[in-house]
C-alpha cells in the first residue's frame, strides 16, 4: 500500500549490498527487535516504543544522546539529550519497499517540517541490495549532516547482519 509522497528530484541515494537475504534485512528494518539492533547515528541509541507497520502508522522511538560530542550538540543547539522521535509509514510493501515521513522538528530557529525517505530493497542471490533515498532538508548542511548519519545508521545495519550470521 502507498500514499501520494514521492522522492524529490533533488533526493540523495545511499546504496548499501548486504551479506543476508531480503527477509532479514526487511526484519532488521520494522521490527521493535531489529530496529534496536542498529537504528541510532554513532553517539545516540534508540528504544522503540510504538512500531505500526502499515501507511499511516506510526514508528516512535527514544533518541538519547550518548557521546560526548552528540551531547554537547543537543545542549548547544537546545535540545534535551533524549527525545521522542516520530515517523509515519507511507508505504509498506514487505519484503522489498518501504517510505516513511520523519518529523524534523529539532532546528533552531526553524518552523518543523517532514522529511521523507524511501527503502528499496533488492534479492542479489543470497545478498540483497539497499537502495535508501533521502529528500533534502531545509539547506545543504543539515542535508550533508543528515547524509552522513543515515550512512552510518545503514553501516550499523552491516554489523548487525553480521552479528546475526554469527
Amino acid at each position: 500500500m502507498t500514499s501520494s509522497h514521492t522522492p524529490s528530484p533533488t533526493a540523495a541515494r545511499l546504496e548499501r549490498v548486504y551479506d543476508a537475504p531480503v527477509r532479514l534485512v526487511w526484519e532488521l528494518l520494522t521490527t521493535a527487535g531489529g530496529l534496536g539492533e542498529w537504528f541510532a547515528p554513532d553517539g545516540f541509541e534508540s528504544r522503540v516504543g510504538e512500531l505500526d507497520l502499515r501507511p499511516g502508522g506510526l514508528l516512535r522511538y527514544t533518541m538519547t544522546a550518548t557521546a560526548p560530542e552528540q551531547v554537547a550538540f543537543m545542549r548547544d543547539t537546545g535540545n534535551p539529550l533524549a527525545a521522542e522521535v516520530r515517523k509515519t509509514f507511507t508505504e509498506v510493501a514487505p519484503p522489498h519497499r518501504l517510505a516513511y515521513l520523519s518529523l524534523i522538528d529539532f532546528v533552531p530557529g526553524r518552523e518543523p517540517y517532514e522529511h521523507l525517505t524511501t527503502v528499496v530493497l533488492e534479492p542479489a542471490g543470497a545478498r540483497t541490495r539497499l537502495v535508501m533515498t533521502l529528500d533534502p532538508l531545509h539547506d545543504e548542511s543539515w542535508t550533508e549532516q543528515h547524509r552522513a548519519h543515515r550512512g552510518e545508521e545503514l553501516d550499523h545495519l552491516a554489523a548487525a547482519i553480521e552479528r546475526r550470521a554469527g
